[in-house]
């Protein structure tokens, strides 16, 4: 558990490892310059134990948390990427990185194959919002999108027509990738912020896409023989930015207050969330290694 933002208080497990990060809550939520990133990318390695399980980080306002650890994965050449996600999170951000623009550092790494995003249904992929996406990784087929009912025309009057599949459901955008995902054996690290679920199974503070907890499990069941690692974001918290320019960026994502009664539920909430996706990772993890080994 990377503690940034408090959200992650009534996790209970006695296999949760703690490691306190809430000194640098106001210096990278949502983004930060690339000094400010490279100092905490630095002072996180330095905490993080050389192996460890699947990684919890709070608020999907943290997810370009997922670029450092990914990072570290790079003693496995060929690393597809699989990001189930609301957002493609290929997003233009002039000032370093921040939650949105993170997958475009990632599908620059050398040792990453492939970025996937899973799930996206937000507007962020429609022709208005066209011109923020990073078009080079998708040009060079290093990020690809799965996208649920989007409008994708402007894709195809690009030539990016391979850059994304769009499919009328959840359940048909799960099964075909699950085909996918057992088609190939390259290792594999798997990225979840739950704004991609329904509000109905988890609360978040973004636009939220149309999965439920079953398809995620599903997903997680098809992947698990090859996650080498894998982290779990979209938990529900409150800050008031003292940057000020964060705090016009924030606002002009919409983000709606949070009534405290509605906060407290909320996180309850996703805490039975995170105990359903922690167990399925590391049971079939641990599966998956022993069948390796024998």
């Amino acid at each position: 558990m990377l503690d940034l933002d408090g959200s992650l208080g009534a996790m209970e497990r006695s296999d949760l490892a703690r490691i306190d990060l809430a000194d640098w809550q106001e210096r990278i939520r949502f983004g930060c310059t690339e000094r400010d990133w490279q100092a905490f990318s630095t002072h996180l390695a330095a905490l993080l134990p050389a192996a460890h399980g699947p990684v919890l980080m709070g608020s999907g306002d943290f997810h370009h948390v997922s670029a450092c650890l990914i990072a570290r994965q790079r003693q496995h050449a060929g690393l597809h990427v699989v990001v189930c996600d609301n957002h493609p999170d290929n997003m233009r951000f002039p000032f370093g990185i921040h939650c949105g623009s993170w997958g475009a550092h990632v599908a620059r790494m050398p040792h990453v194959a492939r970025v996937d995003v899973i799930g996206i249904c937000s507007p962020d992929v429609g022709w208005t919002h066209a011109w923020e996406n990073h078009l080079w990784p998708l040009f060079r087929g290093r990020i690809r999108y799965w996208t649920i009912g989007a409008e994708l025309g402007w894709m195809r009057a690009l030539g990016l027509r391979d850059a994304a599949r769009n499919f009328a459901d959840a359940a048909s955008l799960v099964c075909a990738l699950r085909r996918e995902l057992s088609g190939t054996r390259a290792p594999l690290y798997l990225s979840i912020d739950k704004d991609v679920l329904c509000e109905s199974v988890a609360h978040t503070n973004w636009d939220q896409g149309r999965l439920l907890l079953d398809d995620l499990l599903a997903i997680i069941d098809a992947a698990a023989p090859r996650i080498t690692g894998s982290d779990i974001t979209g938990e529900v918290s409150i800050h008031r930015y003292r940057t000020p320019w964060k705090r016009w960026l924030s606002a002009l994502d919409n983000q709606p207050d949070i009534a405290p009664d509605d906060l407290t539920r909320w996180q309850r909430q996703q805490i039975e969330v995170n105990q359903a996706l922690l167990d399925a990772i590391t049971q079939k993890g641990s599966s998956a290694s022993t069948a390796d080994s024998g």
